[in-house]
């Protein structure tokens, strides 16, 4: 079974419906409700989604959201040998070099993002939804 940390944009593209990637952000959790791959998120998603969100959902929704995003992906621990860890990957935006950090210590598969040049620094692969998508979808 593949498991992959899935980026924060895949995240808030399901809990705030942002089209057009809605669609296959929706089917991607679904798939990991399924037991089709087992998805984790960085223990930085959680508190990502809620300073994003609360732009445009009330505090109780968000509170809501992180609650199932909670009963449904495994979560990265964060700790400093991680971040010094993320440190020293040849990746960008910091943030990002924390997710895949995170994902290279607990031993996952993969990275599911949208915007796969964010990662182009990761060891692991990098698949958006889609390809993951296809990927879980296709014969073995």
């Amino acid at each position: 079974m593949i498991r992959a940390l899935v980026d924060t944009n895949v995240i808030l593209d399901v809990f705030l419906r942002r089209e057009p990637h809605y669609a296959d952000a929706a089917r991607l959790w679904e798939a990991n409700l399924k037991g089709e791959y087992e998805a984790w998120v960085s223990a930085i998603t959680p508190i990502n989604v809620v300073y994003i969100g609360r732009k445009f959902k009330d505090a109780e929704s968000l509170r809501e959201a992180i609650r199932g995003l909670l009963a449904t992906h495994k979560v990265c621990t964060l700790s400093r040998e991680i971040l010094n860890a993320a440190l020293t990957l040849p990746v960008k935006d910091f943030e990002d070099a924390v997710q895949i950090a995170g994902a290279l210590a607990h031993q996952l598969d993969a990275i599911v993002t949208r915007d796969k040049n964010d990662f182009s620094g990761s060891s692991l692969p990098v698949y958006t939804p889609s390809e993951l998508l296809a990927l879980l979808e296709s014969p073995t």
